[in-house]
């Protein structure tokens, strides 16, 4: 590492112009990360035509700051609403709003930007010191693994829903059933359909999140505000019970480093996205827990599990891209344009032609944390005024915001009639104790499951001897059918609940 060239990254990073533009972007990413429906790929596909007339540093930065103060706001309406910003951020609804109802808003928002500005700057270091050895390990990575991979976190997570056993594998069906809607991978004929040309990508997965978390809990808010008025705001108090302290901080630690491992992972293997990491890292958090009842019942270590995979996501989906021009998720791939309109081609030579550039975007990227930690800090006593408003005025609010988010995402009528239908599947699940997790993960991840399952048979055509010169994909096939096998046991065992659930439940 040429000293000389991270000495003047660092002050190129540090000068009046980057600052503004870097904080702007994340400032931007933050507002926009607020609105539910809105993700960051939309975010930063609206923003490119702004960086024209940008150096290509601050062009670059500005919209890696943008996706990273995204991925932070949308934490603050998953706390404070249980309205997720994007779908990468449905799992900090299971304990960030059960913890803002008990009273405790700040103390959830909190958790959920340390775990985010932590994650991210421990991914942003990853980035920068493996950015090139860890992507020719990844290159390994072919459909074989990937189809492993994603097989064992669709069951990992799975088996993590409390519930029936039964519930929990319709619930996975049905999203699984969902997820393979649309124009086929192999073939590109049509399934299921019906001559809807909006349904040839699949059923929107934006409009599914909000539908099944977002709306089907304002149709359950609406439900209760006739019995429950007095009783269902979210209360804000200046009392000491609302406060983050140092103990209670130091018992996420563990869930922000396996959440930044996770997402880190997850990021650097194109295609897998930061909802599965979120999902994955809350799994893994809820199965490391000495009391995984807690969870989904206002656990700071969920909070801090899924906000740090999601965060730790966006500069580990760099990796493939600065070592082998291979973007690992939709943002990246935008980036890839935006390089482009400023003359750069991204990859392996970008060291060698760029240095310079390379450890400004580095440095930038270091900077857009710490900015964000600031907007975050200062920003807490804005949002948490949200939860002051009463429900009566909220859910309203909320609908709206769920409404106009889906038609700025260009679905239009169609994109409105999934979402209500979503919302409407999402109230019977809550209503029914069905597991709305496992049928998010399982449509989220069947897509990509069945396209590099597909891959893999076509390339074996057949012959699972192929294998045995992927030791990678064998090891998850085994863990797969280890876990498989553990939660047939334990759901054996115990009768009815599942992955530690309460048995009168």
């Amino acid at each position: 590492m040429n000293m000389d060239f991270v000495a003047g990254a660092i002050g190129e990073a540090l000068s009046i112009s980057s600052l503004i533009g870097i904080g702007g972007g994340v400032l931007l990413g933050y507002i926009i990360g607020v609105i539910p429906g809105l993700n960051r790929s939309v975010a930063i596909a609206i923003a490119i035509p702004l960086t024209f007339y940008m150096s290509p540093f601050i062009a670059i930065s500005f919209l890696i700051g943008l996706s990273k103060g995204t991925a932070a706001g949308s934490a603050v309406s998953a706390i404070l609403l249980n309205a997720p910003g994007e779908a990468s951020s449905a799992a900090t609804c299971l304990d960030g709003y059960p913890l803002a109802r008990q009273g405790r808003p700040r103390t959830a928002l909190k958790v959920g930007l340390f775990a985010s500005v932590l994650g991210d700057i421990l991914a942003t270091t990853i980035l920068i010191f493996v950015a090139i050895p860890f992507a020719r390990v990844a290159l390994m990575f072919g459909p074989y693994e990937m189809a492993a991979i994603l097989a064992f976190a669709l069951v990992f997570i799975a088996g993590l829903s409390s519930g029936s056993l039964f519930k929990g594998l319709a619930a996975g069906g049905l999203g699984i059933f969902l997820g393979t809607i649309g124009l086929d991978a192999q073939t590109g004929l049509p399934r299921m359909t019906f001559g809807y040309t909006e349904l040839m990508d699949g059923m929107p997965l934006i409009a599914v999140a909000i539908g099944t978390l977002a709306l089907s809990e304002m149709f359950v808010q609406s439900e209760r505000l006739r019995y429950e008025r007095d009783s269902m705001s979210v209360k804000l108090d200046n009392s000491d019970k609302d406060k983050l302290g140092w103990k209670e901080f130091l018992t996420t630690v563990p869930s922000i480093f396996r959440g930044t491992a996770v997402g880190t992972v997850v990021g650097a293997l194109p295609g897998l996205g930061p909802s599965v990491g979120s999902f994955m890292s809350y799994g893994m958090a809820k199965k490391a827990s000495k009391t995984p009842e807690r969870f989904g019942k206002g656990a700071p270590e969920g909070i801090a599990a899924s906000e740090s995979a999601d965060n730790a996501v966006i500069p580990a989906a760099l990796i493939p891209l600065f070592g082998l021009g291979i973007p690992g998720n939709v943002s990246a791939a935008l980036l890839v344009g935006a390089f482009a309109i400023h003359g750069i081609t991204v990859g392996p030579l970008l060291l060698r032609d760029e240095p310079e550039l390379l450890y400004s975007i580095f440095a930038g990227m270091i900077v857009a944390s710490l900015i964000m930690l600031v907007l975050g800090w200062f920003g807490l006593r804005i949002f948490a005024q949200i939860t002051r408003v009463p429900p009566h005025i909220v859910i309203p609010i909320v609908i709206f915001f769920c409404l106009s988010g889906i038609m700025l995402q260009g679905y239009g009528p169609f994109g409105l009639i999934v979402l209500v239908a979503f919302a409407l599947v999402g109230f019977v699940m809550k209503r029914y104790d069905y597991s709305f997790v496992t049928f998010l993960v399982a449509f989220i991840i069947t897509p990509m499951l069945e396209l590099n399952l597909r891959q893999s048979i076509i390339l074996s055509r057949g012959d699972p001897m192929v294998l045995m010169n992927r030791p990678i994909a064998v090891f998850f096939i085994v863990c797969t059918i280890i876990a498989l096998v553990m939660l047939a046991w334990r759901t054996m065992k115990k009768g009815k609940p599942v992955a530690g659930a309460d048995p009168a439940a």
